[in-house]
């Protein structure tokens, strides 16, 4: 089943940060390196992978093999890199099963205002010797700027 357009977008935005994982070298589309871009996507479901041709015809070909004998889907090519997506269905199933999330619905009616961690971890250091006052004291008066003296030419 092909990936609708909004999933393809999200995936592509996950993978702009990615490095690529596999690199086809120059003898091609070999079967060991299939095999290792099948372990890659078993582990990470998403890979970029590099091809080091200038043949772009080449690289589409390349593209559309793997996707047929690995049974992944094509997230996009740009330039030399290709990024493939199959989503490993063992893991989804264990995400789902342990996510905290997954176990408790979410709340109804008004919406909880909840602190980020920046603002907790301020709240939680603050210095508790004497508070600090409103209004700033007077920044002390500075003297003139002086000048370096000028070198002989």
């Amino acid at each position: 089943m092909p990936l609708n357009p909004s999933r393809r977008s999200e995936l592509r935005a996950q993978a702009h940060t990615l490095s690529p994982v596999v690199i086809i070298g120059d003898k091609g589309l070999t079967d060991e390196v299939v095999a290792e871009i099948d372990r890659s996507l078993k582990a990470h479901e998403l890979i970029k992978v590099r091809a080091a041709t200038d043949d772009r015809g080449a690289r589409g070909e390349w593209m559309e093999a793997i996707c047929e004998k690995l049974g992944a889907h094509p997230g996009q090519q740009i330039g030399k890199v290709l990024v493939l997506y199959r989503e490993n269905p063992k893991e989804r199933i264990r995400e789902v099963r342990e996510s905290p999330r997954a176990a408790k619905p979410a709340p109804r009616g008004k919406p909880t205002l909840r602190k980020s961690r920046v603002a907790q971890a301020a709240s939680e250091s603050r210095r508790t010797e004497r508070p600090r006052s409103r209004t700033p004291s007077a920044r002390p008066e500075s003297e003139p700027r002086r000048r370096r003296p000028r070198s002989s030419r």
